[in-house]
């Protein structure tokens, strides 16, 4: 049994080692072939007109390999989210681009969150597991309503809530149903504006801050609510 054990633990060590081997290896390659400045709102200018010759010839490769840029930029917390974003809807309009990047923001988010949980979980609940408690038990309670009023609010990087939910006890499956509904109106605003994107000077613009507060409210609206029925429901003797 203890054979057993110990080799299941050295298969951990090297699956992990593999893992996080490749995360930076694929990280290490993004910025020595200097990737991150064709992920510029400049350079999409720019180059509107030929991506938009080059998908009308080739509409599925283009999709895919937008779909897996995409996917791998948000699954690696690589810088270029927004401009991805915008060229969904420069590129697909609104209705595909839209479908397009809520999906693959969503399946990038769900991999960070599934590599946070497979690196880090079990290190920060060893070091941390009583003062954790408290944490994971109302995660467990109200874990949805605060993971969607995270994605509304524009405030917060996706990243760092990808990776902190990572390492709660919130479920797979509630992550990915509540991560694609909450970022979808966020999605909405960018890839209408990518439509217009010869009309856009800078991203400051894009989001207003009556635009931000109105995703606050959205965003803390059901919890609040479910805070409210908690404190009038009868209680029980």
């Amino acid at each position: 049994m203890k054979n057993i054990k110990r080799y299941d633990k050295k298969r951990d060590v090297i699956v992990r080692s593999i893992v996080v081997l490749v995360i930076v290896a694929i990280i290490g390659l993004f910025f020595a072939l200097d990737i991150q400045k064709y992920l510029t709102f400049e350079y999409l200018k720019s180059s509107q007109k030929l991506f938009q010759s080059y998908y009308t010839e080739n509409q599925l490769i283009t999709i895919v390999i937008y779909m897996a840029l995409y996917i791998t930029i948000t699954s690696l917390s690589l810088p270029g989210a927004v401009i991805m974003t915008l060229a969904g809807g420069a590129l697909f309009g609104l209705w595909l681009g839209l479908l397009l990047v809520s999906f693959a923001s969503t399946i990038g988010a769900t991999i960070s969150f599934l590599a946070a949980r497979f690196l880090l979980k079990d290190y920060v609940q060893q070091k941390l597991g009583e003062k954790l408690k408290a944490a994971n038990d109302g995660i467990e309670k109200d874990g949805a309503f605060y993971l969607f009023t995270l994605r509304l609010v524009p405030l917060f990087p996706f990243f760092i809530i990808n990776l902190v939910m990572g390492l709660t006890s919130i479920r797979t499956s509630i992550f990915y149903i509540v991560s694609q509904i909450g970022m979808l109106p966020g999605t909405f605003v960018y890839i209408n504006a990518g439509r217009q994107l010869g009309k856009i000077e800078s991203l400051t613009g894009i989001l207003s801050v009556e635009l931000i507060l109105s995703f606050v409210l959205l965003g803390i609206f059901p919890l609040a609510a479910k805070k409210a029925l908690a404190l009038v429901r009868p209680k029980k003797y």
